[in-house]
C-alpha cells in the first residue's frame, strides 16, 4: 500500500470512527429516554410492539484487587499473571 493509499485509508478510518461515536451518542440518548419512561411507569419490563425492553438492577461480586494488593501483596503477586496484547490507534 502506498503512502497516499495509507493516508486515505487512515482518514476514512478516522471518519468512520467519528460516525460510530456520534451514533453511539444517539443510541445512548434513546436508551435514556426508554429508561426514563420505564422509571415513570415503575416497570422493569415493557412490551413495545415486537420488542421487549428490560431494565433491571443486577448484582455481581468482583475481587477488590487494589485492596488485595495493599493488604496481601504476597498472595496478590502469587496469583497475578501477565498477558500480552496489541493496541491499534490512528492519531
Amino acid at each position: 500500500m502506498s503512502t497516499i493509499e495509507m493516508t486515505i485509508t487512515a482518514k476514512t478510518y478516522r471518519e468512520i470512527q467519528a460516525e460510530i461515536k456520534e451514533l453511539e451518542a444517539q443510541a445512548e440518548t434513546l436508551k435514556q429516554r426508554m429508561i426514563a419512561e420505564m422509571d415513570t411507569r415503575q416497570v422493569e419490563e415493557l412490551a413495545a410492539g415486537e420488542y421487549t425492553i428490560r431494565y433491571k438492577l443486577i448484582e455481581s461480586s468482583r475481587l477488590d484487587t487494589a485492596r488485595l494488593r495493599q493488604e496481601e501483596s504476597d498472595i496478590f503477586e502469587a496469583y497475578t499473571k501477565t498477558t500480552v496484547g496489541t493496541r491499534f490507534n490512528v492519531a
